[in-house]
């Protein structure tokens, strides 16, 4: 099994370059998001929902993370929790099967912050954009998808994503392995990294 962490900024293409991944890897891989593990908070009122910080690393249940991590590299299926958005809680009826696979990957801004987590992973990749370019992609994301309005991603983006973006995010670019740059478009850079997967599952195999 090979795990592998794939991490940047909000809207620096990290989905695109999974996307890139699994198509070529397809059977071979699950990917498990970050944005799953988010902490519920159901129990916090509108107004403090307003002000909830996604881009802090206290927001996401890592405990809960690595333990599921730990028990995929054991062989054992897990309960991924499902989390919304819109109502910022984490479902306390549905959650999606995860089973083993031969590549696992881990997705999301945050997921290099966590000592734990980024000893679990055997490739960590970090996904790098310009920042003209993510705010595009984060506006499009928020508006269409969450329910947001131009005025509120633009206020969101100012107070918490870009601050948090440098004080978290872009300092755990140097926990990783690869950077790939210009974000999920570096086609190059995507063919590189899926050569390195086959290879390192080739090499687990005849370690076999």
């Amino acid at each position: 099994m090979l795990i592998i962490g794939i991490a940047g900024g909000s809207g620096s293409g990290k989905t695109t370059v999974v996307k890139a991944i699994t198509e070529q890897l397809r059977e071979k891989v699950v990917v498990i998001p970050q944005d799953s593990y988010y902490k519920d908070s159901s129990h916090l009122s509108d107004e403090e929902k307003k002000e909830m910080n996604f881009d802090h690393p206290d927001s996401i249940d890592f405990e809960l993370l690595n333990q599921h991590l730990r028990m995929l590299r054991e062989g054992n299926s897990i309960e991924q929790p499902v989390y919304s958005y819109i109502t910022c809680s984490r479902s306390k009826t549905e959650t999606i099967t995860v089973n083993p696979a031969e590549v696992i990957i881990i997705e999301g801004i945050l997921i290099f912050t966590c000592k734990k987590l980024r000893d679990q992973l055997d490739i960590k990749i970090f996904v790098d954009a310009d920042d003209d370019d993510r705010l595009m992609r984060v506006m499009a994301r928020d508006i269409l998808e969450r329910g947001k309005t131009v005025e509120t991603v633009i206020e969101r983006y100012t107070k918490t994503v870009k601050p948090m973006y440098l004080q978290f995010i872009e300092p755990s670019k140097r926990y990783a392995d690869i950077i790939i740059p210009q974000g999920g478009h570096n086609k190059v850079a995507i063919d590189v990294l899926t050569a390195t997967i086959e290879k390192s599952l080739m090499s687990q195999t005849v370690k076999q």
